[in-house]
C-alpha cells in the first residue's frame, strides 16, 4: 500500500541520505545550497533523489550498483565520479565496479564503456589520494570452445531450461534465431563476461537489466526479469530498480519498461496456472 508523508517527512528521510553521501556536512546545508544555486530543480534534486535512496525496498549498495551502470551506460562524467565514490561507501568492492563496465561494453557499447572507464578511474585514484592505478589482469584467454561451454550454463539459468543446455545446442539455438550477433552474444557476453566471478550473478541481472531500462531495449526485459528472479532478485526487488531509474532515466522509459516487467511476470504466472 502507497503511503502518504508530509513534506517535512520526506524532506527528513531526503537528509538521511545525504548523510551517507557526504557524512561531515550538515544536511540542510546541502539542501540550502542546492535551493539557492538551482532554484526548483536542486531542491527536488534534494528531496525526490534523496527520498529514493532512502527506500527500503533496495539497500543502497544495490542502489549504487544500478547508478554507476545507469550513469555508465549514458556516460555521463560528472555525475559517475560523485557516484563511483558513494559506491565504495555503500560497499561495493573496487573490482565489483570496474566488472560494470564489461556489462556496459556489451550491452551499451565500447565507447560508453571506454569513456565512463576514464571517470571510474579518476574517482578511484582520487580516493586513493594518488596519481596511478595499480595494472589491472586481463580477460581469461579462452578458445571458442570454453566460450561455448560457459555460455550454455549461462543461457541455461537465463533462460529458465529445465535441463542444461548443450554447448553446441545453445549456440546453434542463438544462431539460428540472431544469426552471427547471435553468436557474438552467446560467445562473448554470455561465455566471457556473464560467467566471471567478480559479480554475482544477482548483481550481473541488477545491471543488465538497469542498461535495458536506461536503453529503452524494453523487449529485452521479458528475457531478463524472469532471469533476475532466477538469479535471486524478488519481484519488489526488481520493480524497485525500474522506480529509481525514473530519476536518471526519465520516466518514459521507466514506465515503457515496467509495462514490460509486469508483462513478464504475468506470463510467468500463466505458466505456473497451466502447470508448465
Amino acid at each position: 500500500m502507497t503511503t502518504s508523508m508530509s513534506y517535512e517527512e520526506r524532506h527528513a528521510s531526503a537528509a538521511e541520505t545525504f548523510k551517507a553521501f557526504a557524512p561531515k556536512v550538515e544536511p540542510q546545508r546541502i539542501a540550502d545550497s542546492f535551493a539557492r544555486r538551482q532554484g526548483a530543480l536542486g531542491s527536488m534534486a534534494f528531496d525526490v533523489v534523496g527520498a529514493m535512496w532512502s527506500r527500503p525496498q533496495l539497500n543502497r549498495r544495490d542502489r549504487s550498483l544500478l547508478v554507476i551502470t545507469a550513469l555508465a551506460a549514458q556516460a555521463r562524467d560528472e555525475e559517475l565520479v560523485l557516484h563511483t565514490r558513494n559506491g565504495l561507501g555503500n560497499g561495493l568492492k573496487r573490482e565489483e565496479i570496474e566488472e560494470i563496465l564489461l556489462h556496459v561494453a556489451a550491452y551499451a557499447g565500447f565507447p560508453a564503456a571506454m569513456a565512463s572507464s576514464r571517470r571510474i578511474d579518476a574517482a578511484l585514484m582520487a580516493a586513493d589520494g594518488g596519481e596511478k592505478l595499480p595494472d589491472r589482469e586481463p580477460a581469461a584467454r579462452k578458445s571458442d570452445a570454453e566460450r561455448d561451454r560457459d555460455a550454455a550454463e549461462v543461457l541455461s539459468t537465463i533462460a529458465g531450461a529445465r535441463e542444461p543446455i548443450d554447448a553446441a545446442t545453445g549456440l546453434a539455438r542463438m544462431s539460428e534465431r540472431f544469426g552471427e550477433v547471435g553468436v557474438t552474444a552467446y560467445r562473448w557476453a554470455f561465455g566471457e563476461v556473464w560467467c566471471r566471478p567478480q559479480l554475482s550473478r544477482r548483481d550481473r541481472s541488477i545491471v543488465v537489466i538497469t542498461i535495458l531500462v536506461t536503453l529503452g531495449a524494453t523487449a529485452e526485459l521479458s528475457t531478463h526479469a524472469p532471469a533476475g528472479l532466477r538469479h535471486g532478485l524478488t519481484r519488489v526487488e526488481i520493480e524497485e530498480i525500474v522506480n529509481h531509474l525514473s530519476l536518471y532515466a526519465g520516466i518514459p522509459r521507466a514506465i515503457e519498461a515496467i509495462q514490460a516487467v509486469k508483462a513478464a511476470f504475468a506470463r510467468l504466472d500463466e505458466r505456473a496456472s497451466a502447470g508448465a
